[in-house]
């Protein structure tokens, strides 16, 4: 029987851009620091939004510590990667758990420069945890009504999103988040970036933030790296 509640982080960790091993070690804090059952990080945290950042291999040695972290903590961690797969390259949300690491969503609606590099995924994903069907989505997918609308025949019961932005997105992002949350009648839960990365992002919005299926927003980080906040969220009856 599905869980009646859940909670649920969402980290913005401090990161450095393509250092695997100290982007690993500050997921490993925050995930220790969660104390929730599922906790969401921003788009491509492990390696910085650097474009031709090398991918990350599902079997490197280097990940155990996140295996063994979620172990400890009895969570599900949802981790932003760029992964590959024969001559595929993608945008990745990974799932992490007391199981293993697994590529659990391949962000659909790339831009700009992604294009260059990744293969657009073949669209909405969910994944189950502890009973309630968890839909994922990264970045520019939550703006994307397509998406929103094919992930409402999923039945989902949270929304998880990792995005990157620039400060002046944070009511866009936002706004995003109240339009989905409305329309799957479900909570929506967005990681977003903070502090410094790649592709041109000199600064990021931070403001992760945990909404819930009506639009209020349940708790919201500041601007700056390091923060997390979670929520209790209570599963809705079918």
């Amino acid at each position: 029987m599905p869980q009646a509640t859940l909670r649920v982080a969402v980290a913005q960790p401090v990161i450095r851009l393509n250092d695997l091993r100290a982007n690993v070690a500050s997921h490993v804090d925050s995930i220790r620091a969660a104390d929730s059952r599922i906790v969401i990080f921003p788009e491509l945290s492990l390696t910085g939004y650097d474009l031709e950042a090398p991918v990350v291999d599902l079997d490197d040695s280097l990940l155990k510590d996140l295996v063994a972290a979620c172990a400890e903590a009895g969570s599900v961690a949802l981790v932003g990667a760029p992964v590959g797969e024969d001559d595929r390259l993608s945008i990745a949300t990974l799932r992490v758990d007391a199981e293993g690491v697994s590529v659990a969503y391949r962000k659909t609606w790339l831009h700009g420069e992604e294009f260059t590099r990744f293969t657009p995924g073949s669209g909405p994903s969910t994944i189950d945890v502890d009973g309630w069907v968890v839909g994922l989505a990264i970045c520019r997918d939550t703006g994307q009504s397509q998406h929103t609308a094919q992930m409402a025949a999923h039945g989902v019961d949270l929304y998880a999103a990792g995005v990157v932005d620039v400060a002046a997105d944070v009511v866009e992002c936002q706004a995003r988040a109240f339009v989905i949350s409305r329309a799957l009648a479900a909570p929506v839960a967005i990681a977003s970036f903070a502090g410094p990365t790649g592709g041109g992002f000199d600064e990021t919005a931070g403001h992760s933030a945990v909404f819930a299926a009506d639009g209020t927003k349940l708790a919201e980080a500041d601007g700056r790296p390091g923060r997390m906040v979670r929520a209790e969220l209570t599963r809705r009856t079918r």
